[in-house]
């Protein structure tokens, strides 16, 4: 009983904790109150092109220096921590890309999703959380937006209010603004890892099994035709690039992109881009006519980063003429549904096929679906691997050859399950025989599963 009442003198009432919030959210509104003001006065008064002579070391002594004199002026009482934070954001706005430059940092982060200048949001590990980070206000962010787009000799404003663009590093940027977005800017970032991974990392995430890894790498130096569907954020990109590291180096490979995401090793590699539509409405080109010029540059693989559109046609046509070992990926849950995607792309390019001759070019074209997924718990997998067999009257036929069997959730949320061969040998595994590819004789056997 004592302790009890130990416990009851010494716990906060709600009224104090509310009190301790609401005092703690006070300091960061002053925070950020004396950070526009120093900014502001670093902007109007100091001597910033006296900086760009310095190192990085030098330049943060002096906009130490420079802020501890502002601040007395200011006669803001800051803390040692409060002081070196304050440098550093000064210091990210000044060269960076204000308070998300710290996100570039981090090698854990693989989106930054900006929602109005308050709400500042990360994915880690496949998983969304948000941060204490923001900006002052939505002027503040719509210069860091337009900072980020000048770089790459774009514009934003209400005459085109939406950008889609690439960074130096890669990495692939979306701002939205007034009108179109109501609540004020929006800006995404999808980041892209310096050093590309490799089919060991994705077995070491469990992404997938050695046996799967040994059939895809097979089936890619066998020059199949492989296209891999899933949702956003499932891995696509990721797992087309890791392929693409097993075609042989003495191959004249094109990729094709919206926004050039992929990282080949390879050295004979053609990248083409599309281009947007200038403000006067000209200067379009599209996915379609690069695939069409690509045709012409004697590719030995054609590599489409994502098929999203008429281009669809053009591809399942190079497909079937020739150009074997072609590679792309297609937002689709099922591999099913691609097929169906498929279709309906086909018919934006405004030609009249009939369906049986529409679906007849689909299954000749493709040999292989390759099925990822973000599961629950952040994880990415390889759910299935599909063998696409042929037509049976007006049908696609479709024969799975490995699949991932989810069974459960244990008490940490992380998803349970197995990776099973369902025991069908593919039809193309005599071609890959042909092409030299040596596959293990138990690789099909039905009884063979890993957790």
């Amino acid at each position: 009983m004592a302790f009890k009442n130990l416990w009851e003198r010494e716990k906060p009432s709600a009224e104090e904790t509310d009190q301790k919030a609401a005092a703690s959210g006070e300091r960061v509104a002053f925070f950020y109150d004396i950070k526009h003001k120093i900014h502001n006065r670093f902007v109007e008064e100091a001597n910033l092109s006296a900086l760009e002579n310095m190192d990085a070391s030098e330049v943060r002594v002096e906009i130490v220096k420079i802020i501890d004199y502002f601040l007395s002026e200011e006669k803001a009482l800051l803390n040692e921590e409060e002081k070196k934070a304050l440098a550093e954001e000064i210091l990210d706005e000044l060269t960076g890309l204000g308070p998300i430059e710290p996100f570039f940092k981090d090698p854990t982060i693989s989106d930054i999703l900006v929602n109005t200048y308050k709400n500042i949001y990360v994915e880690r590990k496949g998983l969304l959380e948000k941060t204490n980070a923001r900006f002052i206000d939505n002027a503040h962010l719509m210069n860091i937006i337009d900072r980020i787009i000048s770089r790459v000799g774009r514009r934003i404003d209400e005459s085109s209010p939406m950008v889609d663009a690439r960074l130096a590093d890669g990495s692939r940027v979306n701002a939205i603004i007034p009108p179109l977005s109501l609540d004020g800017p929006i800006l995404s970032i999808r980041r892209f890892s310096v050093d590309p991974l490799k089919m060991d990392d994705l077995i070491n995430f469990k992404t997938l099994i050695p046996d799967v890894a040994l059939l895809l790498s097979g089936c890619v130096q066998a020059k199949l035709n492989i296209m891999i569907s899933g949702g956003t954020g499932a891995g696509k990109t990721t797992l087309l690039n890791i392929l693409s590291g097993f075609i042989p180096g003495k191959e004249r490979i094109v990729t094709i992109e919206d926004s050039a995401e992929l990282q080949l090793q390879q050295e004979h590699v053609v990248r083409l881009e599309t281009r947007p539509e200038s403000i006067e409405g000209t200067g379009l080109v599209s996915q379609r006519d690069l695939v069409k010029n690509s045709l012409r540059m004697r590719p030995d693989r054609i590599i489409i980063g994502e098929v999203r559109g008429s281009e669809a046609f053009d591809m399942l046509q190079a497909m079937n003429t020739g150009h074997e070992g072609s590679l792309t990926t297609i937002h689709a849950n099922t591999p099913r549904d691609s097929l169906t995607r498929l279709e309906s792309m086909i018919l934006m390019t405004g030609i009249d096929l009939p369906e049986h001759a529409m679906r007849f070019m689909v299954s000749s074209a493709l040999d292989l679906i390759v099925q990822t997924a973000r599961l629950t718990d952040g994880t990415r997998k390889v759910t299935s691997i599909s063998e696409v067999v042929g037509m049976e009257g007006d049908i696609i036929t479709l024969q799975d050859i490995f699949v991932f069997e989810k069974s459960g959730i244990d008490k940490n949320g992380k998803v349970l399950g197995r990776f099973r061969a369902t025991g069908i040998r593919p039809k193309f595994a005599d071609k890959l025989e042909v092409a030299g590819v040596n596959l293990p004789d138990d690789l099909f056997f039905s009884g063979k599963s890993f957790e």
